[in-house]
């Protein structure tokens, strides 16, 4: 056990090495690092530098700018200060003093900082050897504690508080750890990710791109396409075999809809709109509307419940262009939603079902997961009733499976509850993509009905639910996850045939025209170029298997084969290559 100080002055016992130790020491790390720019740069301002979730950062107002090279000089500051092993100490001061200290040190941030702060309230503050900031805690308990295991990694600009209208700072980001081998491991990780990087391998591979004349608009290019395309012929596959139906709901509709469905009120900011026939409408930010009108369209009986609709469906969402990465981030995507309208003694069965189905998706693409039950937000709508029964239901269906979560407080939509699924990729990072929202407001909100055995209107229940989120994104995850190297399924490029000069271009073109009729996405590398460079753009190209072909292959009916990762699997009958290539497609096979 450790001893932190909180934002009280109290101290506390934590577990060492817990996720409360972690984020403590690095919130700690923090503040050496700040302690260190007031010891080179007396001039600088300091605003804030929280612990995040992969390590800490804090914005400064350098009045002389500092670069990347910088950084390792402020580490060996940092180190020093570590060294000296200065306690951390709390002390509180009533406003007018807290105010006065922060001038006297010529912080105007955290001047700015203590005027929002409620009347009448103590300010608290950490002390650290001459180095005082304002800080609400927790710290531990010297700056020896820190450790060794730590590391500024990179510098980025932030506005003050968020705000465009705010003048840019410098962020400096970094990170630690409680052991340096848990440091080493997270930035091997951290280079491994570099050359993972979605965006590079997606220029690569030709899979998409982005504009100027639209950014955060994704195109996708012929590869990416068929990529995309294959991954949701998946998707209806495996819809259509658990008894969903298909349906398609358009991308702008009238406000008075995204009023009743309290979008407009609690979404607002992040919608487009336009006006047509001097009315205003929405591009949908969401799809769930759209399936309210469709269950509406005819008069439903208990026998028809559940009702399970799927729709992969264009939204658009307002995203700050500041904050747009790649496929990661855009301001447009498909969400690969259903949304299913049952009775309250079908909630069991019906989460059962959809946990079953994401557990058969991510085990495909080789993802572990983890599950976190979000609860209700500040901005929810609806009863507490009807929110304690939403919850309930959902921790009644995980637990009645035998399925581990998280609570995640507050973390829920502002209609229902939610189940989230966090995906663990190839190299030990986090995604979440997978949502279970219970929904109690909206079919009440729409005034649903469906007639109940009794012969009276019932309310439905519906329960929003995506398996990758948005399909964009769950693109970019899987091209980090597999590194590009694709599995023969979702390979673009399944095949590629090199033949070994032009002389064997008929004979290339004629077993890539009996590979293409088996249904293998084949291409004929026909340039005169050597055959080393060929192989070499193949591999460059991640696709699975390269046939050679030359006079013997010719003269014997055969072909060479090659895969990706550089094994040569010698001469084999074209149609027992092209069964093989049947088998690894039809079971899906992880196969690198």
């Amino acid at each position: 056990m450790i001893k932190i100080t909180m934002h009280d002055g109290s101290i506390k016992e934590i577990e060492e090495g817990s996720e409360q130790h972690l984020s403590t020491l690095r919130h700690s790390c923090s503040h050496v690092l700040a302690q260190a720019i007031k010891n080179l740069y007396p001039d600088a301002h300091l605003a804030i530098g929280p612990s995040i979730a992969d390590g800490f950062y804090y914005d400064i107002d350098f009045v002389t700018p500092i670069s990347e090279n910088d950084l390792s000089k402020i580490e060996t500051e940092m180190r020093k200060i570590i060294k000296a092993n200065e306690k951390i100490e709390y002390f509180s001061l009533p406003r007018e003093e807290a105010i006065a200290l922060m001038k006297e040190k010529d912080e105007p941030y955290k001047v700015e900082l203590i005027d929002d702060l409620p009347e009448g309230e103590l300010i608290s503050f950490f002390k650290q050897g001459d180095f005082t900031d304002l800080c609400a805690g927790p710290h531990l308990q010297s700056t020896k504690e820190v450790g060794k295991a730590f590391k500024l990694q990179t510098l980025a600009g932030a506005y003050w508080r968020g705000s465009e209208k705010n003048k840019m700072l410098t962020r400096i980001y970094g990170t630690a750890f409680t052991t340096k081998e848990d440091l080493e491991n997270y930035l091997t990780m951290l280079e491994e990710a570099k050359k993972r990087d979605h965006r590079k391998i997606g220029k690569e591979l030709g899979l998409f791109m982005f504009s100027d004349f639209g950014p955060g608009f994704p195109f996708f290019l012929p590869n990416g396409m068929v990529l995309r395309n294959t991954l949701m012929e998946y998707w209806r596959q495996i819809h259509y075999s658990r008894d969903y139906v298909e349906i398609s709901s358009p991308v702008i509709l009238n406000r008075s809809l995204w009023e009743t469905s309290g979008h407009w009120d609690h979404y607002k900011e992040n919608m487009y709109t336009t006006l047509i026939d001097e009315e205003d409408y929405a591009i949908k930010p969401m799809n769930c509307p759209g399936s309210i009108l469709v269950y509406q369209n005819e008069p439903r009986s208990y026998r028809d419940l559940p009702l399970r609709y799927a729709e992969c469906g264009l939204v658009h969402r307002h995203e700050k262009k500041g904050e747009l990465h790649g496929l990661m981030r855009v301001r447009c995507f498909t969400q690969d939603d259903a949304h299913i309208f049952l009775r309250d003694d079908q909630i069991t069965d019906e989460v059962t079902r959809i946990t079953k189905l994401f557990d058969e998706v991510y085990n495909l693409f080789g993802f572990k997961y983890t599950i976190e039950l979000s609860t209700r937000p500040e901005n929810s709508m609806g009863s507490d009733e009807d929110w304690e029964k939403a919850e309930n239901g959902l921790r009644q269906a995980l637990e009645s499976n035998g399925l581990e979560y998280v609570i995640n407080e507050g973390d829920g939509a502002f209609y229902g509850p939610k189940i989230d699924f966090h995906l663990s990729d190839a190299i030990g990072r986090t995604w979440q993509c997978g949502t279970i929202q219970l929904d109690f407001q909206l079919p009440q909100r729409f005034d649903l009905e469906y007639t109940g055995a009794d012969g009276e209107g019932h309310r439905p229940i519906m329960i929003h639910r995506v398996v990758f989120g948005s399909v964009e994104r769950f693109i970019g995850i899987l091209i980090e996850h597999f590194a590009g190297k694709f599995p023969l399924w979702l390979s673009p490029v399944q095949v590629k045939v090199l033949p070994v000069s032009d002389k064997y271009l008929e004979y290339a073109g004629k077993v890539a025209a009996d590979l293409t009729a088996g249904g293998i996405r084949v291409k004929v590398d026909s340039r005169s170029e050597k055959l080393g460079w060929k192989i070499r753009e193949a591999q460059k190209e991640k696709v699975p298997y390269m046939i050679i072909v030359g006079e013997k292959d010719e003269a014997d009916g055969t072909v060479s084969v090659r895969t990706r990762a550089g094994i040569d699997e010698g001469a084999l009958c074209p149609k027992e290559f092209l069964a093989r290539l049947k088998k690894e497609i039809a079971e899906k096979a992880n196969i690198q």
